[in-house]
């Protein structure tokens, strides 16, 4: 059996159309990097030596709303939404980036060299070409397929001149690094370091987008030391840098800013979304500005941190125009990360206070920071017995509670049934059909409890006590044995 082309049909489909137009036509970019690397790619570049007009025409659907030449292919046939727009662009020659950011013109071309020269590093600077549907031809002019091998991130000529153009680039050979686990070829990170200041000219949602993908990368801690360390970072988060050399004492073998990058690593390893790891690393990020010594200990406090870094965290995220959603989530987080603190102090009640502040959908999310946190103290054991009392108590806390509200008729139906008054009677009525019910919960049917209704009101005060007694001491014992079960699937006490 042959096997299968990593390459979708629809893309297959686009190459062949155009070069049966008479035209050439190549994968290019991201897409060829991540297939010579074996990997699935995210997106599909499609370059070619037609102009709009004429990839207009071989197609029977196509949108062209912009001055660089891209053609958005509509293929409605495809079930899969990543194929339904595909981009096709024609060679194309740029003119300088006033605004570190667009070219100031665009012109196409009819040469492949062309549009692989103004690309930004060599490894996405590699061309391909299909015969049924499988690479055939490799067009490597900066020696991009070496640098693959290599592991190397290295820009396409003068890396001050990429650089120049988009500044956002600088961000991006660092994001490359750490998805890929490459490295960045010194000239390269050279001139992050001396164009660092550019990126001030760079929009905020484009800085905020490559700094989540560097987050969301496996390896978001070596990001963040990059970005520091090429200058980068104070362009972006400058609060965090704050934290560098901060002292915490205590159980911390690191300082504030080590602690934070360990915390957020701990929370790629789990790979856990977006808005754990900002969290996790925004948790402390107050310390600095709340740190104090005390005299008689000389050991560091840091109240309130938690309060105040929950206000710096979002301003930050509002700074950077991250979703209203993610605002909110996060700086909650970042406020009770402090809450799981001690076991023989927290009460149930306590617990359920906090899942109705930081919301029942976000509690198991605040453990795993808490988790983070932990691993980001250097103690590698993950799950010691706190852990896993918190884990019971918050599952005791979510759980329902076994009461009469669980009866298919209230008190009010009780009284309308039974045509009595309000008053001790209905709730032993209640809690002897809650007994009833919680042997056999077949029986919690409308029909069977209004027969039992009028039966049960016949009854004497003092039978119908005893029934309403023997109903409260069964809840009681159903409620034990399921927060029995919670605690032994803990093994906690």
């Amino acid at each position: 059996m042959a096997q299968k082309s990593p390459i979708p049909r629809e893309i297959i489909s686009i190459v062949e159309t155009l070069e049966k137009g008479g035209f050439q036509a190549y994968l290019v970019g991201g897409c060829v990097r991540d297939l010579l690397l074996g990997r699935i790619p995210r997106d599909w570049d499609v370059t070619t030596g037609a102009t709009p007009t004429q990839i207009q025409s071989l197609f029977p659907k196509t949108v062209y709303e912009n001055i660089y030449g891209t053609v958005a292919v509509i293929n409605e046939a495809t079930e899969d939404p990543t194929f339904r727009n595909v981009e096709v662009t024609p060679y194309r020659l740029e003119t300088q980036y006033s605004d570190r950011r667009h070219p100031d013109e665009v012109l196409f071309s009819n040469k492949l060299e062309d549009d692989l020269k103004r690309r930004d590093f060599t490894i996405n600077a590699i061309a391909v070409n299909l015969s049924d549907g499988a690479i055939k031809d490799i067009v490597d002019m900066f020696g991009g397929f070496t640098d693959l091998k290599d592991k190397i991130i290295r820009t396409v000529g003068k890396p001050e001149e990429r650089f120049g153009e988009d500044a956002l680039r600088m961000m991006r050979a660092i994001r490359l690094a750490v998805e890929l686990g490459f490295h960045i070829e010194k000239d390269t990170l050279f001139a992050i370091k001396t164009s660092n200041d550019h990126l001030r000219e760079v929009s905020i949602e484009r800085i905020r987008d490559e700094f989540s993908k560097i987050l969301l990368s496996p390896s978001p801690k070596q990001g963040l030391e990059m970005l520091h360390e090429t200058g980068l970072l104070k362009h972006i988060v400058p609060e965090l840098e704050i934290s560098i050399g901060v002292e915490q004492g205590g159980i911390h073998i690191y300082d504030v800013w080590e602690h934070l990058l360990r915390s957020l690593q701990c929370a790629a390893d789990k790979s856990w979304d977006l808005d754990i790891r900002l969290a996790a690393l925004f948790h402390d990020i107050s310390k600095p500005k709340t740190r104090e010594l005390s005299r008689e200990t000389k050991e560091y406090s840091f109240y309130g941190h938690e309060v105040v870094g929950s206000r710096e965290t979002r301003k930050i995220l509002e700074r950077m125009k991250f979703s209203r959603a993610t605002i909110e989530k996060v700086s909650k987080l970042v406020r009770w990360h402090m809450f799981f603190s001690d076991t023989e102090q927290i009460s149930l009640s306590a617990v359920r206070r906090m899942i109705v502040n930081v919301g029942r959908e976000n509690i198991w999310d605040l453990m795993n920071v808490r988790i983070c946190d932990r691993i980001g103290t250097g103690r590698p054991k993950e799950a010691p017995y706190r852990l896993r009392k918190y884990r019971s108590m918050i599952e005791e806390a979510l759980t329902d509670p076994i009461t009469v509200s669980m009866l298919k008729l209230d008190g009010k139906k009780v009284i309308e049934i039974a045509q009595i008054p309000a008053g001790p009677r209905i709730g032993s009525i209640l809690h002897a059909l809650l007994e009833e019910v919680l042997e056999d919960p077949r029986l919690n049917t409308e029909e069977y409890l209004t027969a039992r209704v009028k039966a049960l009101s016949q009854l004497s005060e003092a039978e119908l006590r005893i029934l309403g007694e023997k109903g409260r001491e069964k809840k009681e014992e159903a409620q034990e044995k399921e927060v029995e079960k919670i605690r032994q699937k803990h093994h906690v006490s």
